[in-house]
């Protein structure tokens, strides 16, 4: 295989986690003997001090080029007085519309043996592994807004095409699972959220027969993700309520910094990204967690560089580095480790299952 990485390191801990990446690819590719190159760009807070904007234009042209980008996290108070077109979260808006990557896929799996890193029951989590399938590119963070020091406003807007591209996605996704779709929404408040159920219903019922469909309203939704979360399989809802739930699912596993993602379009370039944001109170301290991360490369492999097998590998070592108690402070029952130390075990891992 010969394949072409943009690595955005970003702010805060993102380089951290990247590098983790970075190196576990690079211990794939050796053993594989794959050729991949990894070449570095500029996103964020990294961006505006190197060409004062959020996205580097030369970056974004690598990216457009690339076969797969891996991201690791934007933002920093450093950044917070620049106004909304110039901060770092603007540069990832951009690059998010610009490859037209608009189904962000976030996998969510409780594991067995951190259960109790969480605030759960064990019964509670059993049988939790649910993916949220959540639209990137439109509705509220991408309309028509405006504001001053007494007044603002934030413009939601949804075609049917747009809703119809995610379902569809997010459709294909539950055929290969159990067969169960969510749609999420706000149908009893929203006019974009009754166009969502109406075009949702629709389509199932035109092009996904065999699927079943439940309609679930947001803020039961955010309760039943606590209460049952086991009885969800794929999930699909619109830009801002994905952002916020996947976020809230995040303690199911134990950690938000666990928490890999895929965004995917049209084309054939992905953007994979843990869904965890910059910490700056962690940055530099090698004490990151680098396991989305790291997992974002096995998303990686699954969708832009068909090595479904490598992934699965990638996971088997995740898996067996939970098990040891080998984690991060913010996992760890034990003795911590440090980003570097996990990232060199996974390769150890990882070295062992290809011999």
């Amino acid at each position: 295989m010969r394949a072409n990485i943009v690595l955005l390191p970003g702010d805060g801990i993102g380089p951290e986690v990247v590098a983790s990446a970075a190196e576990v690819l690079r211990c794939i590719a050796k053993a594989e003997d794959w050729g991949i190159e990894m070449q570095t760009g500029y996103i964020g807070g990294a961006a505006y001090e190197r060409c004062g904007r959020p996205l580097d234009p030369k970056t974004l042209e690598a990216c457009r080029s690339s076969d797969a980008v891996l991201l690791g996290a934007v933002g920093g108070p450093q950044w917070e007085h620049l106004p909304a077109h110039l901060r770092p979260e603007a540069g990832l808006l951009e690059l998010r519309q610009e490859l037209g990557v608009f189904a962000n896929l976030r996998p969510v799996l409780a594991r067995p043996a951190l259960y109790k890193r969480t605030p759960f029951r064990p019964e509670l989590l059993a049988g939790v592994d649910l993916i949220f399938v959540r639209e990137l590119t439109g509705g509220i963070y991408f309309g028509e807004k405006a504001g001053d020091s007494d007044q603002a406003y934030d413009i939601c807007r949804y075609s049917r095409e747009e809703i119809q591209r995610i379902g569809r996605t997010a459709a294909s996704l539950a055929l290969s699972r159990k067969g169960r779709l969510c749609s999420i929404d706000k149908a009893n408040v929203l006019a974009t959220s009754r166009l969502w159920r109406q075009v949702m219903t629709e389509l199932i019922e035109d092009e996904f027969p065999d699927l079943t469909l439940e309609h679930v309203l947001v803020d039961a939704a955010a309760m039943y993700l606590m209460q049952r979360p086991s009885s969800f399989d794929v999930i699909v809802t619109e830009n801002m309520f994905g952002d916020i739930l996947s976020d809230e699912a995040s303690i199911l596993a134990g950690s938000l910094g666990l928490l890999p993602s895929a965004s995917l379009g049209d084309g054939n370039v992905g953007l994979y990204e843990p869904i965890h944001g910059s910490a700056p109170s962690l940055a530099g301290q090698n004490l990151a967690n680098p396991i989305g991360a790291i997992l974002s490369v096995a998303l990686m492999l699954r969708h832009s560089l068909e090595a479904p097998q490598i992934a699965d590998r990638i996971e088997a070592a995740v898996e067996a580095l939970i098990e040891e108690d080998f984690l991060t402070p913010d996992l760890a029952e034990g003795t911590p480790r440090t980003t570097a130390e996990v990232t060199a075990r996974v390769c150890q891992h990882l070295s062992k299952k290809f011999i």
